[in-house]
């Protein structure tokens, strides 16, 4: 689902200024393509990762941007595991379709 700034702003109960500092230190990224902001819900699942991590669990500005910067390369390797995976499946797949020939 996609949403606007103030949509956003209101699901994820912070103030716009706040908004505006993730945004600068590019803890949220969202899709600057028309001319408004879209958010996600990814943007608004890591904006409550991004206020438990401040919040519940005191870590500070600096830690949260090394938290998302390994959770990005977790989701990143994740990913590339999959489409491995995937490859390698299809790979297997069609040998044995061939052998069978």
């Amino acid at each position: 689902m996609i949403i606007n700034r103030f949509e956003f702003i209101d699901r994820t109960h912070i103030n716009p200024q706040t908004l505006e500092v993730w945004l600068q230190e590019e803890w949220l990224l969202p899709n600057a393509a028309s001319t408004d902001m879209e958010f996600s819900d990814i943007d608004v699942a890591r904006a409550a990762l991004i206020l438990d991590l401040k919040e519940r669990l005191g870590v500070n500005d600096e830690g949260v941007g090394v938290i998302l910067h390994l959770v990005d390369q977790v989701h990143g390797l994740r990913q590339f595991a999959a489409s491995l995976m995937s490859t390698t499946s299809d790979e297997a797949i069609g040998k044995v379709g061939s052998s069978q020939l």
